[in-house]
């Protein structure tokens, strides 16, 4: 059976805006196994985005306890938690994030130069991500000759090229047209049953529930479900 990659107990995120404190998170308690494929899904404003960032290291929580990948995140220092990250943790955004006057290739391999490898090895671990999202062929294309589509997939090869344990997604589809919004879904579902990566996606995108194994309701910062996706279903 799979062990859990993230376990979170009773967490609460709160913030001071002026005078108000605004509750993003109250008291949320859930389990993700390793190599699942998981949807966050809910209105604006219900905790999707806070919960991301807790599970990234980006941000803390207020109350509660964060575990992931078998470390304690409450307990780290900044500079600790900038490096379990790096090592830990592939970042897929809406809109791609690539820098515009850098091949696919060397986007591909910008996390690399944080590691102690040489540009030979950085470059080979380029090219085998970009293989593994099939666009080994437009390595040499910048992102204004790539479509939307490929665009996205050459951040999901900058996201796995460290090998990280878990990849987080914030709406990698929002930007997307169908056909390629569903590229980019199975992309991910792939990742996780044929590579074993725990993926975290928010999404308003109800397609995406028929890619993902699990999907957790959020609204004004509850838990309010959990039910299986499709291809736990189809499973």
């Amino acid at each position: 059976m799979a062990q859990p990659l993230i376990t979170l107990r009773d967490v609460s995120r709160s913030y001071e805006r002026g005078h108000d404190i605004v509750h993003a998170l109250a008291d949320v308690t859930l389990t993700i196994e390793s190599g699942a494929f998981v949807a966050l899904m809910g209105p604006s404003g219900s905790g999707k985005s806070t919960l991301l960032n807790l599970l990234s290291g980006i941000d803390r929580p207020s109350a509660g306890e964060v575990w992931v990948v078998g470390q304690r995140l409450n307990d780290l220092s900044e500079d600790a938690l900038a490096a379990w990250r790096a090592r830990h943790v592939g970042l897929i955004f809406q809109f791609y994030n690539l820098i515009p006057v850098l091949s696919a290739l060397e986007n591909v391999e910008l996390p690399l130069l944080l590691t102690p490898f040489g540009r030979a090895e950085r470059i080979r671990r380029a090219e085998t991500a970009l293989r593994v999202v099939g666009l080994a062929a437009r390595a040499r294309h910048v992102p204004s000759e790539l479509s939307g589509g490929e665009q996205q997939r050459v951040a999901i090869a900058r996201a796995i090229v460290a090998d990280p344990d878990l990849i987080i997604a914030d709406e990698p589809t929002g930007d997307l047209d169908a056909r390629s919004a569903d590229e980019v879904l199975g992309m991910l579902r792939d990742l996780s049953r044929e590579f074993h990566k725990t993926v975290v996606m928010v999404t308003h995108d109800p397609r995406a529930a028929h890619w993902v194994d699990v999907v957790y309701h959020l609204e004004k910062g509850l838990l309010l479900g959990v039910e299986p996706g499709g291809a736990e279903r189809r499973a």
